[in-house]
């Protein structure tokens, strides 16, 4: 069956994964980076992320208006330092709040399950 072939695959991790970059991503743009320096904070926190991943996201979010970035040229080459606009801080406060009762829900479920 091809559920049980993707359940053991790891595509359930994976997709939990993608479904929580987008506020990992948002979390630490509430100061301004550039994309090395943002994958670099996200690996710190072991949310490492691929360039072919963040680079596309970077622009999404920014063509959906929840980013601003601007370049600047500070002690080396030109780089574009991305910060949640005030559209993007109003969606991080909202998923923030969203994960938080998701989160208490799961430890609920799991909680349950264990017993």
């Amino acid at each position: 069956m091809v559920a049980d072939r993707d359940i053991t695959s790891g595509k359930p991790e994976l997709e939990q994964r993608r479904g929580v970059l987008v506020l990992a991503v948002l979390s630490q743009l509430r100061t301004a980076q550039y994309g090395y320096s943002l994958r670099q904070a996200l690996a710190a926190r072991d949310m490492a992320i691929e360039e072919g991943t963040l680079y596309p996201l970077l622009r999404r979010l920014e063509g959906q208006g929840l980013l601003a970035s601007e370049w600047r040229i500070e002690d080396g080459p030109p780089r574009r330092y991305y910060r949640l606009s005030p559209e993007g801080e109003g969606l991080y406060a909202r998923l923030t709040a969203s994960w938080r009762g998701l989160v208490a829900t799961m430890d609920k479920l799991l909680d349950e399950g264990d017993r």
